[in-house]
C-alpha cells in the first residue's frame, strides 16, 4: 500500500480518536531553540493536524506538509499552521527555509536517506522525532498491544522500531533521546476508534468484526466507570545538526 495515501479512508478516525503529545515532548522537541514565536518548523506526515496544533500553540509558525488530501481536509484550522501538499522527499521548501523539520508518528513511513537529506536540507538547525508506543508494563495496555498483534494485517509495528533505530544515526547530526509518558482514556466507542484508525489493522469486513469484537471484550475485565486508559510513552530524537 501507498504509505502516502494509507491514512486516506481512516481520516475521520484518525482525527478523533488518535492521542495528543504530551507537554513534555513538546518541550524536548523545542528545547534550546529559543522563543517558540520566532520560529518556522515544518510537520512533515503531518496528517489530521495534531502535531502542528501542538507546535502553533506554542507560539510556532507552523508548515504542515501532507500527501494525502482526504488526511488534510480533516485538519482542525489553527491560524499559526498553514498547510501544503507535499512530501517527506520532495517537501517543496526552500533550502533553510524553517529552524527545524518534525516528523511525529510518520517517520517510519518515510525513514530513508532521501527524506532525511531532505530535512537537513530545509532546516537550518534540527529534525525531531515524536513516535509514541504502548506501554506494555500496565497491563491493559500490554492485552491490547497482545491483540493488536494478533490482528495486524503488516509489519508495521516493526517498521516504527526499525525507524527508531535509523534516526539515531542521522547523518552529520548529534542525536539526542527523551521520553514522555501519557495516558490515553477511552470509552468502548472510541477504543474501537482508536484501533479504527490504524492503518495495520483491518478496516472492513469479517476480519474487522472479529477485532471489533475482540476490543469489547477486552474492555469488559478493565474498565473502571466505563472507560481504560492506553498508557504511552512517547519518544524524542532530536538530530542536531553538526558543523
Amino acid at each position: 500500500m501507498d504509505s502516502t495515501q494509507r491514512f486516506g479512508s481512516r481520516a475521520s478516525a484518525y482525527a478523533a480518536f488518535r492521542p495528543n503529545y504530551p507537554p513534555a515532548a513538546i518541550d524536548a522537541a523545542l528545547a534550546g531553540l529559543g522563543d517558540p514565536r520566532a520560529l518556522t518548523i515544518a510537520d512533515v506526515g503531518a496528517g489530521t493536524g495534531i502535531s502542528a496544533r501542538l507546535f502553533a500553540e506554542r507560539g510556532a509558525t507552523v508548515i504542515a506538509i501532507e500527501p494525502d488530501a482526504r488526511m488534510r481536509a480533516k485538519a482542525e484550522p489553527h491560524p499559526g499552521v498553514e498547510w501544503r501538499d507535499g512530501t517527506a522527499e520532495r517537501t517543496h521548501l526552500t533550502d533553510a527555509s524553517v529552524d527545524a523539520v518534525v516528523a511525529c508518528q510518520a517517520f517510519h513511513w518515510f525513514a530513508t536517506p532521501a527524506a532525511m537529506s531532505e530535512f537537513r536540507r530545509v532546516a537550518r538547525k534540527r529534525a525531531v522525532l515524536l513516535q509514541y508506543e504502548r506501554d506494555e508494563t500496565d497491563a491493559f495496555t500490554a492485552a491490547y498491544g497482545d491483540l493488536v498483534r494478533a490482528h495486524a494485517i503488516d509489519d508495521t509495528e516493526a517498521r516504527r522500531a526499525r525507524a527508531l533505530a535509523t534516526f539515531t544515526e542521522f547523518p552529520r547530526a548529534i542525536v539526542t533521546r527523551a521520553q514522555a509518558y501519557s495516558a490515553q482514556r477511552l470509552d468502548r466507542d472510541a477504543l474501537l476508534g482508536r484501533a479504527a484508525s490504524s492503518s495495520y489493522l483491518p478496516g472492513s469486513g469479517d476480519a474487522a468484526d472479529a477485532l471489533r469484537r475482540d476490543l469489547l471484550v477486552l474492555f469488559e475485565p478493565y474498565e473502571s466507570d466505563g472507560h481504560v486508559e492506553l498508557v504511552i510513552v512517547t519518544h524524542v530524537l532530536v538530530a542536531e545538526w553538526l558543523p
